[in-house]
């Protein structure tokens, strides 16, 4: 199949963060100061992660955002544009700082962050309403709750309305979104946590996995897709639980893995509308990540990512893949 066949147009509903990075040798105990052997500045959030994979990968992707009224703001515009993402319906708050999320980086490659919503917790249903020109026309819009779950809420029930296909990425999880609010989306994209919460169910097993996610697809979501970190993921619908296999690779830094494989999802159900195989070259795209330092400036141009994949061992269907 030519994964590249189209370029699918895709809006982003979410939030954008300034990363800031530390990598750590281990995290201090209380009233401990450490060394670090580095800190880097990037772009990051969610919503904008994941508009940047895609759009790496050829989409022609849009964002309704919010940023600050500070340098911050500025040059999450700028990183938009040279990515060549539509602007259109980004917003400045008077007043607000921009997102920020310090991450801190394990030798590992495994991060703990922390998140300040700045402006994002501005992102309104108003400002959905002002973009419907803009959603209407899109194959796909794209969601996370990074930004107030009124205005996720909205997103859904008017792209029902427009009959635009939805994916909600549910993180970071909160016990305050209610299923019954997203009875017409398309896709969700939760972590096994995530499907705990949401479903009220275990998720310990292969078999309780797919329980949870059948349970909220019979309160009307379309098609569940749970990741699993180094397992991999799972397609479940009201007929089937279909493996996706990880990628082996030697993590480096695993931040952004999880939006790397949102975003480049998106990208190629929108260029070929087949879900299954879109998972597939996602599960490689994520894993492609993990092995570069950074959130958004280790995501594959579609050049990287033809390169990466023809390297691929095809024993290599087991391994390590945080997605």
């Amino acid at each position: 199949m030519d994964i590249q066949e189209r370029a699918g147009r895709i809006a982003v509903v979410g939030s954008n963060m300034v990363d800031l990075i530390t990598y750590i040798t281990r995290m201090p105990a209380p009233g401990e100061t450490l060394e670090a052997p580095s800190f880097e500045i990037g772009c990051g959030g969610k919503g904008a992660n994941q508009a940047v994979a895609a759009a790496k990968l050829g989409s022609q992707v849009s964002i309704v955002t919010k940023v600050g009224d500070d340098l911050f703001g500025d040059n999450t515009l700028r990183n938009f544009e040279e990515h060549g993402i539509d602007t259109r319906h980004v917003a400045k708050v008077a007043g607000k700082s921009s997102g920020v999320a310090p991450i801190f980086v394990e030798e590992s490659g495994e991060n703990s962050i922390l998140i300040v919503k700045g402006a994002n917790a501005d992102l309104l249903p108003a400002d959905v309403d002002a973009a419907e020109e803009t959603l209407r026309e899109a194959d796909l819009i794209l969601m996370q709750l990074e930004v107030p779950l009124e205005t996720v809420r909205h997103t859904v029930k008017r792209a029902a309305e427009w009959g635009v296909p939805t994916i909600l990425n549910p993180a970071p999880a909160t016990p305050e979104l209610n299923v019954g609010d997203l009875r017409s989306l398309s896709f969700l994209v939760p972590n096994e946590s995530e499907l705990a919460l949401l479903s009220g169910m275990p998720t310990g097993s292969e078999e309780e996995i797919a329980s949870a996610a059948r349970s909220l697809i019979e309160q009307g979501i379309g098609t569940i897709i749970v990741t699993l970190g180094g397992r991999g993921a799972r397609l479940v619908t009201a007929d089937t639980v279909t493996p996706i296999d990880p990628v082996r690779v030697t993590p480096v830094d695993t931040t952004g893995a999880g939006d790397a494989f949102i975003g480049s999802f998106a990208h190629f159900f929108a260029a070929t509308g087949d879900t299954e195989e879109a998972l597939r070259q996602a599960a490689r795209y994520a894993a492609h990540s993990v092995g570069r330092r950074g959130t958004q400036k280790s995501y594959a141009s579609a050049e990287e990512f033809a390169s990466f994949c023809q390297g691929l061992n095809p024993a290599a269907s087991q391994g390590t893949s945080n997605v």
